[in-house]
């Protein structure tokens, strides 16, 4: 199987280098494509110089401005179908996400469509959450499910592993969402499709260097995005 990990960034100059580092001891057969919002802090310009190291195992694509997380990923997707990938990740590039689930990712997609990683599938798996942060993680799940009836335990998470054949049938172009809803979006539209989706257990461990995203806006917009998509044909 030929596999990339999309990476989408804005501001992640400090934890790039030393993901995809990581990305390549754990899952050395995977390319990486590096989707960057135009950072002002200068990634854009560091995956290039990662890019001219590997040229045929880091790629980049540039976007004109921040858009949102959805946009950015549809982005990573579309490089990923046109250069024909079989499997493709999706996952953080702050080290939230780890890359040593990878090959565990890789061997379960041999006979899924969607492996999703959950940090609360076996429990609770978060590491450096205050007890905020984890009670709205946990609330947005339950409301997510509550209002599309998908039997995830984790429906907010971003770390997935999709067959390609599964994001051609979900189709980018119907997608809605640009911002943190577009992770349930997407798994939603999968269980929609009827494709086999099987979660795994990961640790999450909140971000090492670098400001996190997640804002009051972005809780809003879910508030409002999940019933939209869910009721979106």
């Amino acid at each position: 199987m030929s596999c990339l990990v999309v990476l989408p960034t804005y501001n992640e100059r400090e934890n790039l280098a030393g993901i995809i580092e990581s990305i390549q001891r754990h899952a050395p057969e995977a390319d990486v494509v590096v989707v960057d919002d135009n950072s002002p802090d200068g990634t854009g310009a560091l995956a290039d110089e990662l890019s001219r190291a590997q040229p045929e195992k880091v790629f980049v694509v540039h976007r004109a401005r921040k858009e949102g997380l959805g946009p950015a990923y549809v982005a990573g997707f579309r490089f990923a179908l046109a250069r024909g990938y079989d499997v493709i990740v999706q996952m953080d590039a702050d080290f939230s996400h780890d890359p040593k689930y990878l090959p565990l990712f890789f061997e379960e997609i041999k006979s899924h469509d969607l492996v999703i990683g959950s940090r609360y599938v076996n429990g609770i798996s978060v590491v450096n959450w205050d007890l905020k942060r984890l009670i709205l993680s946990r609330a947005a799940s339950f409301y997510v499910r509550s209002v599309t009836r998908m039997p995830l335990t984790d429906t907010t998470t971003g770390y997935k592993c999709w067959r390609r054949e599964a994001l051609e049938a979900i189709d980018l172009d119907r997608l809605v969402s640009n911002g943190y809803v577009f992770l349930a979006e997407m798994s939603y539209r999968a269980f929609r499709k009827k494709l086999r989706i099987l979660e795994v257990p990961i640790v999450f461990v909140e971000r090492r260097l670098g400001r996190s995203k997640m804002s009051g806006g972005i809780i809003a917009e879910g508030l409002w995005g999940v019933i939209r998509m869910r009721f979106r044909r």
